[in-house]
């Protein structure tokens, strides 16, 4: 039956990306599309693979990094399946719930104890999370007007005051200051949310206490987060320059892609799935040439999203099998909070 729910979520994946994407080409083809298609450079694609791959590789360094500082081990191939295992079931899943499944999966598969895998899970969104807030100030310093309705400088005191709730928030809890609000808003939970509310404070108090362990360790995970990150977000300009665009302001289309993920991180498609290629077609609609800005978020989708899914899906089933929706490891990493 779990099987079947799975193929289910698949074949729902695989529609739902099909009839976006087409959508997407649909609306934003225009006269001058092929004009444009016709002096694009292939090996433009060779050089977002290559960036994507550095990316994902940085990313894999990070997480041994991450490992190594919680007193365990893993060989890299171990850190690759980790990886591309987090983008298969992110993929499948509501808000991307299901990468921290697959992160702790493998990693256990691995041989880290489940009570440190599921720190470092936590370690590594929260490092990803707090580089792309830490980018924001200096993106809306420099780009004006990228989000309606608001001003840069409402956006950068937002942005800032997030910083620092997080960061006081994490001294807050490190330093066991939070504890007694924990405890008062668990008592005014439903009793089935209790314990699963104080379950995931004391994993983010775990998590805490690991940043704060190995303070040069950390810092050079988080250059490596960034680096990571910027490489992954590379391909748009390789596939921009593709297009023949050698005069765009790259800073600014490297914000635009920040401050786009940043955003998936909150939303509650499978994936991000609609959000984000709505999201590029609107941030990228004055950059990329008329008629190929949503051939362009198309072809990023699918280099940056689309290929390591189809990656960790091999992994998935070549170290879980086909039944591993089934196995009883899952349908408890599923109530993580």
């Amino acid at each position: 039956m779990r099987l079947n729910k799975f193929y289910k979520r698949l074949a729902f994946l695989v529609v739902l990306v099909i009839a976006i994407s087409s959508a997407v080409i649909y609306f934003t083809v225009d006269i001058n599309t092929l004009s444009n298609l016709t002096i694009f450079k292939p090996q433009s694609v060779l050089m977002a693979i290559f960036f994507i791959g550095l990316g994902l590789f940085l990313d894999g360094t990070r997480l041994m990094r991450l490992v190594r500082i919680s007193n365990e081990n893993i060989k890299l191939s171990d850190a690759v399946q980790v990886v591309f295992g987090n983008y298969f079931l992110a993929l499948l899943t509501p808000g991307m719930t299901g990468g921290a499944v697959a992160q702790l999966m493998f990693l256990r598969h691995a041989g880290v104890p489940t009570g440190k895998a599921t720190v470092v899970v936590l370690v590594r969104t929260i490092v990803s999370i707090f580089f792309l807030i830490l980018c924001l100030p200096f993106i809306f310093m420099h780009d004006q007007y990228i989000f309606p309705g608001l001003s840069n400088a409402h956006l950068m005191v937002i942005s800032l005051t997030v910083f620092l709730m997080i960061l006081l928030m994490i001294i807050g809890i490190r330093k066991n200051m939070l504890n007694h609000l924990a405890v008062y808003i668990a008592r005014k939970l439903p009793p089935k949310y209790r314990s699963r509310f104080i379950k995931m404070y004391r994993d983010i108090q775990s998590a805490t206490r690991l940043l704060a362990a190995s303070p040069w360790q950390m810092t050079l995970a988080f250059v490596e987060s960034g680096l990571s990150l910027i490489a992954i977000y590379a391909v748009v300009p390789c596939l921009i320059i593709g297009l023949g665009v050698n005069d765009a302001d790259w800073y600014a289309v490297m914000g635009r892609m920040i401050f786009l993920n940043m955003l998936l991180y909150f939303m509650p498609t499978p994936g991000g799935s609609g959000i984000a290629e709505g999201g590029f077609v609107w941030l990228f609609s004055d950059i990329v040439p008329a008629g190929t800005v949503g051939i362009v978020a198309v072809s990023w989708r699918l280099i940056a999203e689309y290929l390591p899914f189809l990656i960790g899906f091999y992994y998935t089933l070549k170290v879980f099998g086909a039944n591993f929706l089934a196995k009883k490891e899952i349908e408890a990493a599923e109530k993580m909070p």
